[in-house]
């Protein structure tokens, strides 16, 4: 049996997800970064490894901000974005959709999609906190619920709060003067989703058309309080599709389907990942006014990879043992 791997690195969480010829998900694995991509990295392949039929790896693809450093390491076929790699994973999981809100712990994400699949528009917010799951993680903790639990006690609510959300600041000093004011806390919760609602859209969805099938994915997608304000501020039906916390790594590993062929061969390193002492450091380069800062990645004493250069002085330089 042949399988496809891959691997979506970002801030927050590491994913890997193990596909069949057919697409099919066999194996999906969810780690904390840790600000330690490179090991994490490892480690998720390594946890993969022990799955008894893993089959031969026939393709690797790689996403996500640290895609770059995962494609090196693991050998990938194919380092595509996270735009491409999560139209790839909803086209396939959800035929027809048409708008798709992707919300993880650091950035969020709005992708259009044309009639005939492509991607036609799509926007970025990697700037404020108050429009990613950080911002519910940081209210949770605050508050003192399990994140896990947070969904489940918004649906309670019969009228959500109105909460400012344009600034996660603002908003936890909006929070408190409504606790002190005596709103419960379903209604809070359920205030805090909207908030979190309306800073997507405000900073996202300005001028974008948002048609039907409506999917909702990331992580934050597993909080139903989320769905649901996503639900009454759209006014129409949000589609939360199976496997929705890696889909980039779904994304990724039918994108490595679709480009090895038949013959083809893979340039995945193994399995054995977890057992190489790969390590990386930079270092400022003097050669020029740029000062540019130059990441390099290392096996043993042997340079495998440079890269942060503007004028290509180092990632394009010969690569040698102890170099």
């Amino acid at each position: 049996m042949k399988t496809y791997l891959g691997i979506d690195v970002g801030s927050v969480s590491a994913n890997f997800v193990l596909v069949d010829e057919a697409g099919e998900v066999l194996e999906a694995v969810y780690l904390r970064t840790r600000g330690r991509p490179l090991e994490v990295v490892q480690e998720g392949v390594a946890a993969l490894a022990k799955t008894a039929d893993h089959g031969a790896v026939a393709g690797v693809g790689t996403t996500g901000s640290g895609r770059v450093l995962a494609g090196l390491v693991v050998g990938a076929d194919v380092v595509r974005n996270e735009i491409t790699a999560h139209a790839a994973a909803t086209a396939r999981l959800i035929p027809g959709a048409r708008t798709i809100l992707e919300i993880g712990g650091q950035d969020s994400k709005l992708i259009i999609i044309s009639p005939g699949g492509t991607v036609a528009d799509f926007a970025m917010n990697t700037v404020c906190a108050a429009g990613t799951g950080s911002f519910l993680d940081q209210q949770a903790a605050r508050l003192g619920i399990p994140i896990e639990e947070f969904g489940a006690i918004a649906l309670e609510a019969q009228t959500p709060v109105r909460i400012a959300g344009r600034c996660a600041v603002f908003a936890e000093t909006d929070m408190i003067h409504k606790q002190a004011m005596g709103y419960g806390l379903p209604e809070i919760l359920a205030g805090l989703c909207e908030a979190l609602v309306r800073n997507y859209l405000n900073n996202l969805g300005k001028g974008k058309d948002i048609r039907d099938k409506v999917v909702f994915q990331g992580g934050v997608a597993a909080n139903a309080g989320m769905r649901r304000a996503f639900e009454r501020v759209l006014k129409r039906a949000v589609h939360v599709p199976p496997h929705h916390g890696v889909m980039g790594a779904l994304g990724a590993a039918l994108l490595a389907r679709a480009q090895t062929g038949p013959g083809a061969r893979t340039g995945f390193k193994g399995f054995d990942l977890a057992n190489r002492d790969y390590r990386t450091g930079c270092f400022n380069c003097n050669g020029c006014a740029n000062q540019c800062e130059v990441v390099e990645i290392t096996q043993a004493s042997t340079v495998l990879a440079r890269w942060g250069d503007r004028c290509g002085r180092w990632s394009r330089a010969p690569l040698v043992s102890g170099a």
